[in-house]
């Protein structure tokens, strides 16, 4: 054999490169976005297809520091692999996927007697993809029970609550002819007053929503106190006006932290309840709740039963198919947690915001409106003697670190009051807390040595999720 060897002969082919980043050959090589707003003409690869979304995804603010919305953003390991699993099951077909239909079931009987439900047995409910849907079904079942009472022809049907109520109430009242009836803010009453509720219902009043956790500050509507207000209207007209409770976020903290706060159907008057499982239900998007306390306070004329896949599906809902993910999640976690574990969460959450709007408070520029003892959530605007900056700059610039934080503008009569809202959520630990404290101090130095106010743009995101 020679000692030296010769060059060996050099492998002419392409080495393998991710197609994304280099291009390896013309039919992998991605040199050219695909169209967005039409079909492309071949089929992609999975792997480039996922990587495409995937990217664009990353442009997407963290869900995990994102103190506007109200809904969950972390479970278990363990809930994300059954929402996997379930995920490909219509919760419409009950006949084919009757233990998912039981496990709806078992939520909604555990959820009634959270409520305190007279009976718990005869209450009666469904879930939904959100509030918005549960609170459009128990606006449906108001109403149809005011014209069973009412057969007056030409009579307009309205509806009583305060100007702070979610947008589904007004899509409600849109959508289904019922006149809003809002009482405005007034000084630093930022929410409903029961007498004013009384004053403005009347015969063609389908009922009253109470809102257990104002989106707007995170404080809670006295509904026991509208209760009897309604009890001394009926006393003196013979009105009977029920009430719907909004319990979209507040109806899975109260009955855990504020268990001696009547707001449920201990009141009489209470007709139906909703809350959102993922908000303080703390499941994933989407799904929602809506109780009836008994069969009476639901219509059954609005009940539709439905011959379908073999079987007699009773139905109360917008939406037909969806996916039982959610539901079976909100089993998993009801019966994860229990009442104890439901207790420590939330007392954790609202721990959470208490000293964190303390601290906010003792930076000095700000003027706390609530302090998150209610829900979790709390509300700040700059203090009096603050001019070089309003809360729209501090959203803007805690966006640059990350922080999604909604500046916005209070509703009539407070149209002069514009503050910053922080939700906190099971996963807004105290370490980030303290980080968010630590990003918007270190912005103030800035922000007030601003030589003119900004011009205002109150254009920033709202975060009102329902």
């Amino acid at each position: 054999m020679p000692l030296h060897q010769g060059p060996e002969k050099r492998d002419e082919r392409p080495m393998s490169v991710n197609p994304f980043y280099g291009e390896a050959d013309p039919v992998g090589g991605m040199t050219e976005a695909p169209p967005k707003h039409r079909l492309p003409d071949a089929p992609l690869p999975p792997s480039t297809a996922y990587q495409l979304v995937h990217d664009e995804l990353m442009l997407d603010g963290n869900s995990r520091l994102n103190l506007a919305t109200f809904v969950t953003t972390w479970m278990e390991p363990q809930a994300g692999i059954l929402m996997g699993e379930c995920r490909d099951k219509n919760m419409i077909d009950k006949d084919e996927y009757p233990r998912t239909a039981e496990l709806e079931r078992r939520c909604v009987a555990m959820l009634a007697d959270l409520w305190n439900a007279p009976d718990p047995a005869a209450a009666v409910g469904c879930s939904t993809n959100g509030s918005s849907e549960a609170c459009m079904l128990a606006g449906m079942a108001l109403k149809r029970r005011w014209s069973k009472r009412n057969p007056k022809p030409g009579a307009r049907p309205n509806l009583v609550m305060g100007i702070n109520v979610q947008v589904c109430w007004d899509k409600f009242c849109n959508f289904w002819e019922v006149e809003p009836r809002l009482i405005p803010m007034e000084g630093d009453r930022f929410h409903l007053d029961p007498q004013a509720a009384a004053a403005l219902c009347d015969e063609n009043t389908i009922g009253v929503v109470a809102i257990l956790g104002s989106t707007f500050d995170g404080s809670y509507e006295p509904v026991a106190d509208l209760c009897a207000a309604l009890d001394e209207l009926q006393e003196r007209t013979g009105l009977d006006i029920p009430v719907h409770v909004d319990g979209a976020s507040g109806g899975m903290v109260a009955p855990f932290l504020d268990p001696d706060l009547a707001w449920d159907f201990r009141l009489p008057r209470v007709a139906s309840i909703n809350t959102s499982g993922h908000k303080y239900g703390l499941v994933y998007p989407g799904v929602g709740w809506a109780l009836w306390r008994d069969h009476d306070a639901l219509p059954e004329e609005l009940v539709f039963r439905v011959n379908y896949l073999g079987g007699d599906m009773p139905t109360f809902a917008l939406n037909f198919s969806r996916p039982g993910a959610q539901v079976v999640a909100q089993y998993y976690t009801f019966l994860r947690l229990g009442r104890e574990g439901y207790r420590a969460v939330q007392q954790t959450t609202r721990d959470v915001a208490g000293r964190l709007a303390e601290r906010i408070e003792a930076l000095g520029d700000f003027r706390l409106l609530t302090r998150g003892d209610q829900l979790p959530v709390f509300a700040f605007t700059t203090g009096h003697d603050v001019t070089a900056y309003d809360v729209f700059d501090v959203s803007r610039r805690l966006r640059e670190s990350g922080w999604l934080v909604p500046a916005y503008t209070f509703p009539p009569n407070r149209e002069d009051l514009s503050v910053l809202r922080v939700v906190c959520r099971n996963g807004f630990s105290a370490d980030l807390a303290e980080l968010f404290v630590d990003d918007l101090r270190r912005l103030l130095p800035e922000l007030r040595r601003q030589p003119h106010p900004l011009t205002k743009d109150k254009g920033a995101a709202t975060g009102f999720h329902h």
